[in-house]
């Protein structure tokens, strides 16, 4: 079943003139990350717009308990806990497994699932039966980053190979990249059990394991909410059916469940039910794909206007500025070129709120999402076009600059009329360049919860296509890149054609 995610009621939208929303009715933002969030929270096929996944389910029954509505957030799953500290949502469910170190940091709800891990193995493999037998030479594990499988396989001493996401890893075994996953059971379950090529090794392995919902330390309320709404779910039998729905109801989940609570006959009918292929065809995976599109030029544009802007002051001050200004724009052009692009971007998004509230400031330094990639992109992009701006002014023989002063004019206006047009030839392929390859270095900007194209096709892909549906979603996306820089090109060869100088 279907739950749509962006749950805005229409008590939410009736709100008295006179007055703010009452705190009851806030909607109440749940931060996931969809990318190979099956069966957590994932697209609907049949409605790429909205999610679906047992967690969505969850959610939708907790916003009836609550009687508030939860809107979901896509978040990069690495940076949920620093989303959580940012005050950028209220709180995170994603199958996030609580160990000691995260309950140090944040305030766990109750559990709302119990978890074991699956060893996983190629259906002919009949070396590896345990998960001892993976210590054998030449034997590598496939898990995720940070989780308990991990951990578990370090215990071991067993060779392991980390993901970032939880599909990649039994495609790579598939193909024999690799000789075995080691994950939760219920990605287990969703992603291998009915793949004919793989079979689980051995029962689950491991001790139990619990996913709580995360919140903040100072959201003792909230969490207290939602521990009262969680275990009114788990008495009434609403816990157990959402897992069964999704085949994940076991044993294991006995913990949670009150024993002297009886449940209607059929429950678990559909807890082993195959797990259907989804059909991602054309028309459901290209909106998701055009948006993701549109963004990317946006994120381009805006980033290109930035460079442009700070790059020629930069190039022009160290080539005509002052001692202390040439050092200083010597120092921006070597710091910016310097410095990782997708590490200015968390600085700026994540290490400038805490800098700001330290200072006094409250949340004068919090950048929007859009703002800080565009702030960090156009920082380092100008770095670069200062110094092609340099090397293009540079190039003009001094005998112009004769040429302008024997006409009469200024210094400045000897520039801006002889020297920078003629520059400008020299400038306009390698600034092009520059641009074209912008297209692509936006898809950095997912680390800062933008869904730009190349962060579409990662969740597309990872959402229960197959081989071939994430080749044609791949080829699309390429199309859709390409689409993008070629009118660049385009009009860079039209104006270099256009300021050739005349041969006369």
């Amino acid at each position: 079943m279907t739950w749509r995610l962006s749950i805005l009621t229409f008590a939410a939208l009736a709100v008295p003139a006179a007055g703010a929303t009452p705190p009851a009715a806030r909607t109440l933002v749940w931060a996931a990350d969809a990318e190979g969030g099956e069966p957590y929270v994932f697209r609907d096929p049949h409605d790429p717009d909205h999610h679906i996944g047992f967690e969505v389910d969850l959610a939708a029954a907790l916003s009836r308990e609550l009687g508030r509505p939860i809107e979901f957030k896509q978040y990069d799953f690495k940076n949920l806990f620093i989303g959580l500290d940012r005050g950028d949502f209220d709180f995170a469910m994603n199958g996030l497994e609580v160990t000691p170190d995260r309950q140090d940091r944040v305030r766990f709800s109750r559990p709302y699932y119990v978890y074991k891990l699956q060893l996983v193995v190629r259906a002919g493999d009949e070396r590896l039966r345990t998960l001892t037998d993976c210590r054998a030479p030449g034997v590598r594990v496939g898990t995720l980053e940070g989780t308990a499988a991990a951990r578990l396989l370090d215990r071991m001493s067993i060779d392991k190979v980390v993901y970032d996401s939880q599909v990649t890893p039994y495609q790579d075994l598939e193909l024999g990249r690799i000789q075995a996953v080691l994950m939760d059971l219920p990605v287990a379950l969703y992603y291998a059990r009915d793949r004919p090529a793989l079979k689980f090794a051995e029962r689950p392995v491991g001790g139990k394991g619990y996913y709580a919902i995360a919140f903040r330390r100072a959201d003792e309320a909230l969490a207290a909410e939602c521990d009262a709404a969680l275990e009114r779910l788990t008495k009434s039998g609403e816990l157990r059916r959402i897992y069964a729905r999704w085949g994940l109801w076991n044993e294991g989940q006995d913990e949670l469940t009150p024993p002297d609570h009886f449940y209607e006959e059929g429950d678990e009918a559909s807890a082993n039910r195959p797990r259907p292929r989804e059909d991602w065809t054309f028309g459901r995976y290209f909106p998701l794909l055009a948006r993701g599109a549109w963004l990317t030029v946006r994120i381009t544009l805006m980033t290109a206007v930035l460079a442009v802007l700070l790059g020629l002051p930069v190039a022009l001050a160290r080539l005509y500025g002052p001692a202390p200004l040439r050092w200083l724009a010597v120092a921006y052009v070597e710091f910016f070129r310097g410095v990782p692009v997708l590490l200015l971007l968390f600085l700026l998004y994540y290490g400038l709120p805490p800098v700001g509230r330290y200072l006094g400031l409250g949340d004068a330094l919090e950048l929007a999402p859009l703002t800080a990639a565009v702030l960090g992109l156009g920082l380092n992009y100008a770095a670069y076009e200062a110094e092609i701006y340099r090397a293009g002014i540079h190039a003009i023989p001094p005998g112009q600059w004769e040429a302008a002063a024997a006409l009469g004019m200024s210094p400045g206006l000897g520039f801006r009329r002889l020297i920078l047009p003629q520059a400008l030839r020299l400038i306009l392929p390698p600034s092009t360049g520059d641009f074209v390859a912008l297209f692509k270095d936006t898809s950095i900007v997912s680390g800062i919860t933008l869904v730009e194209l190349s962060k579409s096709y990662q969740i597309l892909s990872t959402s229960g296509a197959d081989y071939a549906q994430i080749a044609e979603i791949g080829a699309v996306t390429a199309a859709l890149y390409l689409l993008m820089s070629l009118p660049l090109g385009y009009l860079s060869r039209h104006l270099e054609k256009r300021w050739e100088p005349d041969e006369d």
